[in-house]
This record gives C-alpha cells, structure tokens and sequence, in this order.
C-alpha cells in the first residue's frame, strides 16, 4: 500500500496549458453536460456549469429539474438549460455530450434515480468519460449503478471524506486517519480516478500495475463552504472536454481550482469566501 503522496502544484503543470489554434472554434472543445439539480437543489449544478463553461468548454449544456430553468438562464445564458421531464430527453442530452458531470444537486428522488440509472446504462455503452460527484456518489454508495461501473470509458470520482467513508462503508474517522489509504481503495474499488477532496487534496489513479497518489500543494481553510465541490467538478469537465487525458484533467483541474481559492483568499481573506469567486481566478490560470 502506497504510504507517501507526491506533491504537486500549478507552476509545475501549467505548461500543459497550450495555447489554442487561430482558427479554433467552439466544435474543438467539447461539450460538457451537467446533470444535477433536483427541485431546490438548482445552485450546485448550475455552479458546476458556469465553472464548465469558464474552464474552456465549448459548449456546456445542463440538464435538470424543469422548476430551474428560468432562474438558470436569467444567471447564466450561455448554458443551454434543459428541463428534464423524462428518459428520452435525457437521453438526446447524453447523446451530444463529450464529457458528463454527474451529481451536483442531484438528490435521492425518483427523479435522481432515473437521471442517475440512465446515465450510466448509457455511458456503459459509449465512450464518453464522466465525472461523478456529490449525490451521484450517495446513491453510488448505496447500491445504484455500480454495476455500470466496470464498463464505463473514464471515470473520475470526487468524494469528500464523508462520502468517501460511504463509499468506503467506513467511519469518516477512518477516513482522515489515513486519507492515502483511503483514495488508494476508492481507485482500486471503483475504478478509474478518485479524488479525495479536503485540505491537501488526493488524486489516486493507476500506472501500469501500480497505483500513483498526487497530492495538491494549495488550497485553504476559506474553502470550507458549499459549493467548492460543484466548481470544482465542472473545472474538471471543462478541462477534460478540452481533449486533456483523464490524469491531466484532473492534476489540472485540483491545483487550479485551489490555487484560485489561494488568490481570492490573498486579495480579499478567507472568511468570506464563495465557491463562485474562483471564476475569474480560474480563468486566469488557464491562461498562463
């Protein structure tokens, strides 16, 4: 079992940042869907979509409960907001979409339940990677879609260490007493990568026969608010719809959204602080 992470911060990676071709258009950079936002739930997916379309994405589209859609694009018109009512527009969603996040504001419903059962029914028959985060990962924990898991294209997770212990079925305790560990069985278990969010953030995923753990060097105690997660989720799609591999995507995607935390926290403090005022920061790193 791995013991030690290894460090890694913005500077380092930033070249991966390459700039974009002159005659580049919206079609070259992926067209990330969200979908979350069950009925009083609509700011965590509509967090993850603005984040999305921030970090680069062509297009972002987001499907959710049809009660957000006028506030969502009274926000944020260049979402293409969807009002899911049933499977097949859901499905004509899922059928455009590069890159899919899944879970920010999903909650437990029927309605959850549906979104959730299809999606991965779906993507287990088409190469599409996904992220999954927030109540994607509860309903995961208790059962719902992990057999879908194994045929999935590319996989991120993204557990706090509450959801983590969930996923784990073990105490949140156990969880920070050796987080290493634990991100190291979330990747082994699940697949793909797996993100262990907190202080020092946890990227675990696989090379070769061997697991590799990076730990992000940013990042502070201002980000200890909702939301952070949803940011970060869609930083991750946008990214990854760019064309960046899974394992670039997310070492990208932890240091930027928490070196954007340590901007904001530097001009303005940390108390206070809010997950949406990491989108100019955001942008700001993606073009070093």
């Amino acid at each position: 079992m791995i013991s030690t992470a290894r460090k890694i911060e913005y500077d380092a990676i930033k070249h991966m940042l390459a700039p974009r071709s002159g005659d580049a258009h919206k079609g070259d950079f992926g067209n990330v869907l969200v979908i979350g936002g069950d009925r009083g739930f609509g700011g965590a997916a509509l967090m993850a979509g603005m984040s999305a379309a921030r970090s680069g994405a062509g297009l972002v589209s987001v499907a959710t409960h049809p009660s957000h859609c006028a506030s969502f694009i009274a926000r944020c018109p260049e979402l293409m907001t969807k009002g899911i009512e049933d499977s097949d527009e859901l499905l004509t969603l899922i059928s455009a979409a590069s890159v899919v996040v899944l879970g920010p504001g999903l909650g437990q419903s029927d309605w959850s339940h549906l979104c959730l059962k299809l999606t991965l029914e779906t993507l287990s028959r088409q190469a599409v990677p996904i992220i999954m985060d927030a109540d994607a990962l509860n309903l995961l924990a208790q059962g719902s879609g992990k057999a879908e898991l194994s045929h999935l294209h590319d996989l991120i997770l993204t557990p706090h260490p509450g959801e983590a212990a969930r996923l784990l079925n073990i105490s949140n305790a156990e969880v920070q007493s050796d987080r290493i560990a634990a991100v190291c069985k979330l990747q082994q278990s699940y697949g793909g990568i797996s993100i262990l969010k907190g202080a020092g953030s946890l990227i675990c995923y696989s090379q070769g026969e061997r697991q590799q753990v990076d730990q992000c060097a940013h990042g502070n105690p201002g980000m200890a608010t909702g939301g952070m997660g949803d940011v970060l989720s869609g930083i991750l799609g946008g990214i990854l719809a760019q064309g960046y591999s899974l394992v670039e995507s997310a070492r990208l995607g932890v240091c930027i959204h928490s070196k954007a935390a340590d901007l904001q926290a530097r001009e303005f403090g940390e108390r206070g602080l809010l997950a949406t005022d990491l989108l100019d920061s955001v942008r700001q790193l993606l073009n070093p």
